[in-house]
């Protein structure tokens, strides 16, 4: 008798020992979650942020809201996932000009690789080379002879030193043998404006911030930075096709604190997953020129490793400074 009810009182012990762990997950989230977006409101970042936040909301049932965190090149958002605590409430919309930062910045208050947990990527998107509307240049071989020719050289503007613009832009100067003068501004929307008053020759941006552009024929699109052609300029030929091997991708993605429970992170990743095949977020945005593109943790946690020597190899040729 005595030892069926010292087998009970464990039984007992046992199952209240481990309830909090049942609950844990089960129970998450059970209070609103932030999603830290490390640059300024409006821009591409922000609105792709904007949408998956506010599909993830109704696949967790708890509100998912959009935090505007700007600086340094995105890094101050990113410290602020990387010093929350690790339980799946604080996320991170990271791009892939983090991985670049690892090697522009001289020293930063995180490390993206041991700090931050991979949930998926979301989309990934082309640069794409745009000059004015109102030039005689209407192909990519066309703008690299006149390039080769230009006195004085061509210039092209971008959203800062160390930027995706700048990187694709040294990359394909360095890729072609020519002389390109870099003019960095304070934002990619500045540059554009100058662009089409005739005061740049060209910009190498991010396809989701000149696609309406482009389409409302105040820009001409040359080539795309990606190894394959955008569905959204299917007639527009890729870099790569005259020069293989040249590959400028950006991408999104979603990360949290290391050390976030795995089975949070699991949840995340599979309400990620069903967000992103919903006709309206696709719609969204293959509209904006994004390839929606979700991946596994240790897909994303791989592609971080691959691009890290990649951009620091653009970003020693590019002499951009460190910052």
């Amino acid at each position: 008798m005595l030892i069926k009810i010292l087998l009970k009182m464990l039984v007992v012990f046992f199952v209240f020992s481990i309830a909090p762990v049942w609950a844990q997950v089960p129970t998450y989230p059970n209070k609103s979650i932030t999603l830290v977006v490390p640059f300024a409101p409006g821009g591409s970042t922000d609105i792709t942020a904007r949408l998956i936040a506010e599909h993830l909301s109704k696949r967790l049932g708890q509100q998912v809201v959009a935090e505007n965190r700007a600086g340094a090149g995105g890094n101050i958002g990113a410290n602020v996932v990387a010093q929350a605590a690790p339980d799946g409430y604080t996320l991170l919309m990271a791009t892939s000009s983090l991985v670049a930062n690892i090697s522009l910045y001289k020293s930063l208050p995180y490390d993206l690789r041991k700090d931050l947990e991979p949930i998926s990527r979301i989309a990934m998107i082309p640069n794409v080379l745009v000059i004015g509307s109102d030039s005689n240049i209407n192909t990519l071989n066309e703008f690299i002879a006149a390039a080769k020719a230009a006195k004085p050289p061509f210039n092209y503007g971008s959203a800062g030193s160390g930027s995706s613009q700048h990187l694709a832009g040294a990359l394909f100067a360095n890729t072609i043998k020519i002389e390109m003068g870099h003019i960095p501004y304070k934002g990619g929307a500045p540059a554009l404006v100058d662009l089409m008053g005739g005061r740049l020759d060209a910009v190498f941006a991010p396809l989701v911030e000149v696609l309406p552009f482009v389409q409302g024929k105040k820009l001409k699109a040359l080539a795309v930075t990606t190894p394959a052609r955008s569905f959204a300029l299917p007639d527009v030929p890729t870099v790569a096709e005259t020069f293989p091997g040249f590959d400028i991708t950006l991408w999104n993605s979603i990360m949290t604190r290391s050390g976030t429970p795995p089975e949070i992170i699991a949840k995340l990743h599979q309400a990620i997953q069903d967000v992103l095949v919903q006709p309206e977020v696709l719609q969204t945005l293959r509209t904006q020129g994004s390839n929606p593109s979700g991946n596994t943790p240790s897909e994303l946690r791989a592609l971080i490793a691959q691009e890290v020597p990649k951009w620091e190899e653009i970003i020693k040729l590019s002499g951009a400074e460190t910052q």
